[in-house]
């Protein structure tokens, strides 16, 4: 009985141990830590100098809203295409006529351009209906829905003139004439027709120059 005590005391004596040893080994970790934060401490302050705390001027804080998110990416990939697509040849025709898909590119726009605006490339990013509207009213309206657009920084809108279905004789007036305006506005690089999705022979999908804030 006598020796199972010794050995029962022996085991408590060998687990108190083993207990100071690993508090000795996690305060030996605690301080390496906090000697380690020290040293840091004082290389930060070192290396910046004397901070002085900024009085509080008791001033309110007022949120502002966020500005709509830039896709700037896309904006530098259409300028990229577009810059790729300019070319030193051109034909005087591009300039005075349209073909039969009524496209049009200003000089030194590349034909590549069209291609990509017929095939929905750019990003439409308004549009202006017309059909409907009479000549001097609808010539009005699209000169300022181009103002605004370049102004707004847009470079992809779409230009709805109808199919003329409706119009006398079924001629399609209104559709000859926004090309006629279209063609005379500086603001207009390069227009095409619209694929079928986007309003087909009833549309043209217009390219706008870059806005340029210092001649506004």
């Amino acid at each position: 009985m006598k020796a199972k005590s010794l050995a029962d005391l022996g085991a408590l004596k060998k687990l108190l141990q083993q207990q100071a040893e690993a508090a000795a080994l996690r305060e030996a970790q605690r301080k390496a830590a906090e000697e380690r934060a020290r040293r840091e401490r004082e290389l930060f302050s070192s290396a910046v100098g004397r901070v002085t705390t900024l009085k509080d001027k008791g001033l309110a804080s007022v949120p502002r809203p966020r500005p709509e998110p830039t896709p700037a990416q896309r904006l530098l990939d259409e300028e990229a295409v577009l810059r790729e697509a300019i070319s030193d040849e051109f034909d005087v025709e591009s300039l005075l006529e349209t073909d039969e898909a009524l496209s049009f590119r200003r000089p030194g726009v590349g034909p590549e351009v069209v291609k990509r605006l017929r095939r929905g490339d750019w990003v439409i990013q308004r549009q202006i209906d017309l059909h409907g509207l009479r000549r001097d009213e609808a010539r009005e309206q699209l000169a300022e829905f181009l103002r605004e657009s370049v102004r707004q920084g847009l470079r992809c809108v779409r230009v709805i003139h109808g199919k003329g279905n409706g119009s006398p004789g079924r001629e399609p007036v209104l559709k000859g004439k926004v090309r006629t305006w279209l063609v005379q506005k500086d603001e207009v690089i390069a227009f095409a027709q619209a694929r079928a999705a986007d309003g087909g022979h009833g549309a043209l999908v217009v390219l706008l120059r870059p806005w340029d804030a210092g001649a506004a």
